[in-house]
């Protein structure tokens, strides 16, 4: 994404914060941004698009800083795992996103619910596996239950200690208590030999709500990123970055795709086969088209 579309993404979000998502029209964001109608709906179909892309490049970033931090750590150590839950909730709270999520968390756009549901999914994945790092397989049965308990009584724990001290104040004795809750539920439930979820409904949930997807755009980032990469240093290697950039931006960010911008965006690139590595450059252009197929064009 380009650093222009950041700063309106940015500025978007100071605005949504400041005024609130519903009341905030797209006048008001072009005013506040700078930026034209033509400029708007290049980057995005909608104003929902535009809160949808402010959450996925923020949570992006809170998850890739939040796994930085197990990095030269064992990945079944509470302490660990507790710093990483303190840091994400403190980035919530700096980013303001309990406050703008509650707001659209009824939305009736299927994109937004859409979107919703996928992201709930991935937090409940991203516990369960972490659980497993903490209590190890044979716990296996039962880390399903206490990742969807656990969610609940976190957040829920978090946002009313909030409420009662000041915003500044950290969030680690929420934190703390809620993590010895999990592990007594995690005890209790074990020895008691009690279910409720299977564990194998997670790869349901993940096919019923876009995974596929996701694995297709994490493909399509890397080899774009290594294609970037490969670029020879000559006087085309700007032209080329951006070119690569663009097909990315309007594959991944925009509703609907430009295909025959796409199309000839490729082309070219084609053309340059030999200023970049040829096997990157085929399995990008796979990718893309890929997309399409998956788009029914």
């Amino acid at each position: 994404m380009n650093d222009r579309k950041l700063n309106v993404l940015s500025l978007a979000h100071e605005l949504f914060i400041e005024k609130g998502f519903q009341a905030t029209s797209i006048q008001d964001i072009l005013d506040y941004t700078g930026i034209s109608k033509g400029t708007f709906y290049n980057y995005f179909s909608s104003k929902n698009e535009l809160l949808i892309a402010i959450f996925k490049t923020t949570y992006n970033k809170m998850e890739q800083e939040r796994d930085e931090l197990l990095l030269g750590k064992s990945p079944a150590s509470i302490e660990a795992f507790t710093i990483q839950l303190e840091h994400q909730m403190m980035m919530n709270r700096k980013n303001k996103l309990a406050a703008l999520f509650e707001e659209v968390l009824f939305s009736d756009d299927p994109e937004i619910k859409q979107f919703i549901r996928e992201g709930q999914i991935r937090q409940i994945q991203w516990f369960y596996k972490r659980f497993i790092d903490l209590f190890g397989e044979e716990k296996q049965p039962y880390l399903l239950d206490i990742s969807i308990m656990f969610i609940g009584i976190l957040h829920q724990t978090v946002k009313y200690y909030s409420m009662l001290h000041e915003s500044s104040s950290s969030v680690s004795k929420a934190v703390n208590y809620s993590i010895a809750r999990m592990i007594k539920m995690t005890e209790e439930v074990s020895n008691a030999d009690d279910q409720l979820f299977s564990p194998s409904l997670i790869d349901n949930w993940l096919q019923t709500y876009g995974h596929q997807d996701e694995i297709l755009r994490n493909e399509l980032m890397e080899v774009c990123t290594n294609l970037i990469d490969s670029i020879h240093p000559t006087e085309e290697h700007d032209s080329l970055q951006k070119l690569i950039e663009f097909i990315q931006d309007e594959v991944l960010h925009t509703k609907r795709p430009r295909k025959f911008l796409i199309e000839s965006a490729l082309f070219t690139l084609k053309s340059k086969e030999n200023q970049l590595d040829k096997n990157d450059l085929d399995i990008f252009q796979t990718l893309v088209m890929k997309y399409f197929e998956k788009l029914g064009e």
